[in-house]
Order: structure tokens, then sequence, then C-alpha cells
């Protein structure tokens, strides 16, 4: 394990400032090319070579935040105040950010947001968002937590709210502390010791020690704490780790974390942030030159007036930074109980097998063959806890299980829908058939890019619609169904609010 000899002792907090957003701006642009890939990989360099800053959601919530901040007459962080700013600036539909971007549009306030129906909440989404919250609180970790946590609750909970608050607390230190250890365990004092991302940083940076590869130690990082997720934020966190120990200098840290793979264009800003911070002139200029200082940000960053370069965004940040004065959040929440928000469904036990003259012919699945109409059946009333189900195999009183919803795209016509889950199933609307797939070894429930053949697009006619599934009672090596049903718009691939509910 290594540790980074700055090359400049003594740089001011605006030259840390401007580090961090380069340093980020670096590792989001090297890593987008690969995102999503399993390591490892073996890029030197950017590819392809840009001609300026690729835009990313790394970067451009940050911008978001400190710009609707600094244009209230009385900044202050506040969980309220950046939900409106996701409703008002972002249009981003991915993972994590759609379902919370739904929950508010419901009328959910942070932390349900996150924590409510949201399979993703362990997701990159927040800790890619913590330096604004080191660079408004530089030196001061506890503060950059709470900040951290202010935002991260809109679309996290658990390991997903700890890995911002963890890194928020790591880069605030960066500005006053070069020590490795001593900024671990600085930043480990403030989150959960049983927590997940506690784990992962306690046990990468004992592997780093232990091995002098780094693909020996990402292997046992994928061994212990890997995903099909891959923006898992455990394994990525554990990525970031690595590269910082590992690496000699700026580059090779870069190298490594995006080398590992996975959601690496995160996980690479993080460590190109993190080094920013440490080191602000340690960025060599091969991978400056070529994105420039103009701060682009991607389209769905809409109606907001913002800085247009890293040089002004980073004065920004600086007397935001001025105008906060330390003050701590002291937001709060009405209390929420998701018993409330449960979506009502009819529910029917049924089979196939054993009278087929009932239900027609079925297929090698057990479900009614594809393209058949819909069985006659009889239904009881239920609830489920929302878009996300996990039904124990236990509670299937037959070999099918199909659920009656209502459906209703709001208006919106255009439409995609999802059903990942883990079992084959059956779909119809209004009783007529409209698709069915084989379950899915992998369950990503993004409707961007939902696992081949477990979405539908279609034209919905207005109005209020049945949505008929048929699901398969799981195999007796599994113990429980999963399934996510979404209806979003396209293209936007915005998730319809209350389309399942009346």
């Amino acid at each position: 394990m290594t540790t980074l000899a700055p090359t400049d002792l003594t740089p001011s907090v605006r030259d840390r400032i401007q580090g961090c957003w380069l340093g980020k701006a670096v590792g989001g642009t090297l890593g987008q090319t690969f995102e999503g890939l399993s390591g490892p990989i073996d890029a030197d360099f950017y590819f392809p070579v840009p001609d300026e800053m690729v835009p990313n959601d790394d970067l451009d919530l940050q911008v978001v935040y400190a710009a609707v901040l600094d244009a209230l007459e009385e900044p202050r962080v506040d969980r309220h105040i950046l939900a409106d700013a996701w409703r008002k600036h972002v249009l981003f539909p991915w993972n994590e950010y759609g379902v919370a971007v739904r929950n508010l549009a419901e009328g959910l306030e942070p932390p349900y947001t996150g924590s409510y129906d949201n399979w993703f909440t362990c997701g990159e989404g927040a800790a890619i968002r913590s330096e604004i919250w080191a660079c408004l609180a530089p030196g001061d970790p506890d503060l950059a937590a709470a900040y951290a946590y202010e935002d991260a609750c809109f679309d996290h909970d658990g390991d997903g709210v700890y890995a911002a608050q963890f890194l928020a607390r790591l880069q605030s230190l960066a500005f006053v502390e070069s020590d490795t250890d001593a900024l671990i365990d600085g930043a480990l004092a403030g989150i959960p010791a049983d927590s997940g991302i506690a784990a992962v940083v306690v046990d990468t940076r004992r592997w780093a020690r232990e091995h002098d590869d780094w693909r020996d130690v990402r292997a046992l990082i994928v061994e212990k704490y890997g995903s099909q997720d891959f923006t898992d934020v455990r394994q990525n966190t554990g990525f970031v780790i690595l590269g910082w120990l590992h690496g000699r200098d700026f580059s090779e840290a870069i190298l490594i974390t995006n080398n590992c793979g996975e959601d690496c264009d995160s996980s690479t800003a993080s460590v190109g942030a993190l080094l920013g911070i440490l080191d602000p002139g340690g960025i060599d200029d091969r991978w400056l030159a070529p994105i420039g200082s103009d701060l682009v940000l991607n389209s769905e960053i809409v109606d907001l007036e913002h800085p247009s370069t890293l040089d002004d965004f980073t004065d920004l940040v600086l007397r935001l930074g001025r105008r906060l004065g330390g003050v701590a959040p002291r937001a709060t929440s009405a209390p929420f109980d998701p018993a409330t928000h449960r979506i009502p469904v009819r529910l029917s036990h049924f089979n196939t097998v054993y009278s087929p003259e009932r239900w027609n012919q079925r297929d090698q699945s057990e479900l009614p063959q594809i393209g058949g109409p819909l069985p006659a059946l009889d239904y009881a009333d239920g609830s489920l806890p929302g878009t996300w189900v996990r039904k124990p195999r236990t509670e299937f009183d037959d070999r099918l299980l199909m659920v009656e919803y209502a459906l209703d795209g709001r208006g919106r016509r255009d439409v995609r829908l999802m059903v990942n889950s883990t079992e084959d199933y059956r779909v119809w609307i209004d009783g007529e058939f409209l698709h069915g797939a084989q379950g899915s070894v992998l369950f990503f429930p993004a409707p961007h890019m939902a696992p081949v053949g477990q979405y539908v697009d279609f034209e919905l006619a207005e109005g209020a619609h049945t949505l008929s599934i048929a699901f398969k009672r799981p195999p007796q090596h599994r113990d429980a169904a999963e399934w996510v049903v979404a209806l979003v718009e396209r293209p936007s691939m915005l998730w319809i609010e209350n389309a399942l509910r009346p």
C-alpha cells in the first residue's frame, strides 16, 4: 500500500475545491465508456479521447444543488429544498432517481422518497454527490455528513446513505489531513460500524496491505461484496478505496479504480475528486487538456442558470460555503406509514395443470399459452406493499397467481410496461393478451435498461384499465417470487405517478 506524496504542501481551499471538480470531471469522463462492464479492464486512457468534458450526472446534480441553494436569499441545506430541486430541474429517470422522483410526485417526502418501494436503495446515486457537501464544509466532517444525509435520503436508504456520508467525511477531512489511515478512520467514525460500507472499507484497507496486485484485491471485494447490480455502492466503494491506496499517483489511482469495472464512471469520479482535494497539483495535464474547463451538463438538467466553467463553479461553491456559515441542517419530515400507500389489487390462485379444459392450453411454463385469452377466475380483494413485491413461495396457494391491478397512464399514451420478475409471467390489458416472458436470472428493475424481454412498449388509451399478470410459483430451490411492475412514459422513461392506483 502506498501513500500519495503531495506536490504542493499548502494548496488553498480554493485550489482544493477546484482540484475536486477537475478530478471529478476527469474520472467521470474516463469511466463513462466502461460503465457497467465487469472487470478487470485494461484501459490506459480516455476512450475515445474527448474534446470537452463529457457530461455526467455525478457532477450535474451537484451543480443543481449549488445553483439552487445559492439563489436563495438565506441558503440552507434542507432535504425539502433539495427534493424540490429534483422536481423542477432534473429529468433523470435512472434507477433510484426515477423511483424517488415518482415517490415525490405521489406526495411522499424525504427520507421516505428514498426508503419506500425502492429496490435501488444501495445504488451509487448519492455517493457520487458527496463532494459538494465536503466542499461546503471543508475540514468539518460532521457537518459534511449531516449535509450529505439531507441529500442522500431523497433517493437512498441504509448503505446508500452511509456511503454518501462516509465519502463526504473523507473528502472533508482531505482538506486538512493527508495520512490515509487517519482519513479512513475519521471517515468511518461517522457511520455505523456494522454497516456494509464500514465492512468493505475495513476489508479493502486490510487486503490492500496484504496484496501487491490490485487485481487480487478486486477479486476479494467481488467475492464478498459483489452484486448483480453493477451500481451497488458496497462493491464500488471498495474499488474507490482500492484505487486510492494502491495508486502511486493520480493516473495510476484512477486507472485502477476504473479498471475494476462495474459502475466505474461513478467510482472513478469519486477517487479522482478525492485525489484532487488532497493534491490539486497532482493531476497530470494529459488528463486535463482533452476536457478543458467548460462545465457541460446533460440535457436532462432543465430550467437552471448555472456557471459555465469549473472555475466559476468553484467560486460559486466558495461563496455558498461562506453564506451557509457552518449552520447544521434542521429539517424534519412528517411521519409516513407505508401501510397507507399500499397498492390495491385483486388476487386469484389457480393452475392450468389439473383442469386444462377450463384454462385453455398451457405452455411449458404451466401458464396460459402466449397469446391466449385471459382465464375466467374467482378473485379476492387484496393489496401489495408497492410496485416491488417479494412473495414467499409458501403464500402461493396453487401453482399460479393472477394479480389484477388498476392501470392508468395519467394522460401519457406512449408508454413502456416493465415487469421485471424472477418467475415466468403473462400479461393482459382489459382482457387482451399483451406480453409474456420467462423469469429473469438478472433482477435489475430499471425501466430504461430492464433485462431483455421483460418489458413491452405500446400505446395506452386514456383512462382507467385493468392490468392482469399471471406469475408462476417459484421452484423448490427459490424461497420467494420477486417482481417490480413499472409504467413509464416514453421516450423520457420517467415513472408515471400513481399508475397502479385507482
